[in-house]
């Protein structure tokens, strides 16, 4: 008898794994990160708070201390907030619930890859309506679609990634008036823009808020996300969830780090600051041609006399990892650079420079 295993499922056949490609560098500005670390009195109380952590025990499952600090912030009640093992959990909920089977989601391309990863990995149809040459949501065109009464979810990034331009938050009411779509606008870099739809919130029950520790508040790596909606939409999605999946030491910490939140506005501000600086310098460059932002990263497109894969990896010969959008679709040429401290952002502008010489 030969051994042999039984085939994955026929979804995955030709999906690709996300990969980042987060690789190592003296330099990372490929993730939009903080590339500034928690400061150091709020990690000692992130420290006296971890010791106090039951190991042995299971977390809270629904965060609910975290849940009480964030609605409190919003001006919302508990059941109005869901906590997620980062953003990406909540994207994949969404799509299991929202999605599947005879179920369809609407695309804005180009925008974060994992939204139609997602859909496709649950089974779920994918309508795409590509934004418009400047990135700009294309909210007519959306706005007919999402009448046809088909639709069962979409996603609007705001800021945009990669591009980093914000959506009209008139064009986001509209669609959340088009149809009963459940409609997702995700926050995940609102700190750096200072706009939200939040007001939206108490008039459109098919209107949810994905936000993120990830980027402003330095928690990349201890994976907090969350969302703000209506009871019954964040009751849909306890159901497919997963039990515990926020664990004690990240929500021990993340409650440290919302209480300060007010500490990081200093760090933001100097990452806005550079962010101007670094859109001057790119625009300065021949051949490079930087698109405005309000996040915490900068979209450039090369002319096509260079190969935006081969300034890459001479970026990262030279110890600066940014990432590679050059072969996306309708990202033709474009490389994306997170905003750094300046130290960073002088090493990229000078290994930028060498490349393209």
């Amino acid at each position: 008898m030969n051994p042999s295993i039984r085939p994955a499922a026929p979804q995955l056949e030709d999906l690709q794994p996300y990969d980042p490609k987060y690789l190592p560098a003296d330099v990372m500005l490929s993730a939009n990160e903080n590339t500034a670390d928690v400061p150091p009195e709020i990690r000692r109380q992130i420290e006296h708070e971890v010791r106090k952590v039951a190991l042995n025990r299971y977390p809270d499952p629904l965060a609910n201390d975290l849940r009480d600090m964030i609605a409190e912030a919003n001006g919302l009640d508990r059941d109005q907030v869901l906590l997620g093992n980062g953003g990406d959990e909540l994207l994949f909920d969404i799509a299991l619930a929202w999605g599947g089977p005879g179920r369809t989601y609407l695309d804005m391309p180009p925008t974060f890859s994992v939204y139609r990863s997602n859909a496709l990995l649950t089974n779920t149809a994918v309508v795409e309506i590509p934004r418009q040459i400047d990135f700009s949501l294309s909210g007519e065109a959306c706005q007919r679609r999402l009448e046809q009464g088909d639709i069962d979810y979409t996603i609007i990034t705001s800021p945009n990634n990669p591009s980093g331009n914000l959506a009209d938050p008139l064009w986001v009411e509209r669609l959340a008036e088009a149809s009963d779509a459940l409609v997702v606008v995700d926050e995940a870099y609102f700190e750096f823009s200072r706009n939200t739809v939040r007001p939206l919130l108490d008039r459109y029950p098919n209107l949810c808020i994905l936000r993120t520790f990830s980027k402003a508040f330095s928690l990349a790596g201890v994976r907090i996300g969350y969302l703000l909606g209506h009871e019954d939409v964040l009751t849909q999605l306890k159901k497919v969830r997963q039990p515990y999946s926020v664990n004690a030491v990240s929500q021990a910490v993340a409650r440290v780090v919302y209480g300060n939140r007010a500490a990081f506005e200093k760090g933001i501000d100097a990452i806005l600051a550079e962010r101007e600086r670094l859109l001057g310098a790119l625009d300065a460059l021949a051949g490079v041609s930087a698109y405005p932002s309000d996040s915490n990263f900068i979209l450039f497109a090369l002319d096509d006399a260079y190969d935006g894969g081969a300034v890459w990896q001479r970026l990262l010969d030279a110890g600066v990892l940014v990432r590679d959008f050059s072969q996306a679709p309708y990202l033709h040429n474009c490389l994306r650079v997170s905003v750094g401290n300046e130290y960073e952002n002088d090493c990229f502008l000078e290994a930028l420079e060498a490349a393209l010489a």
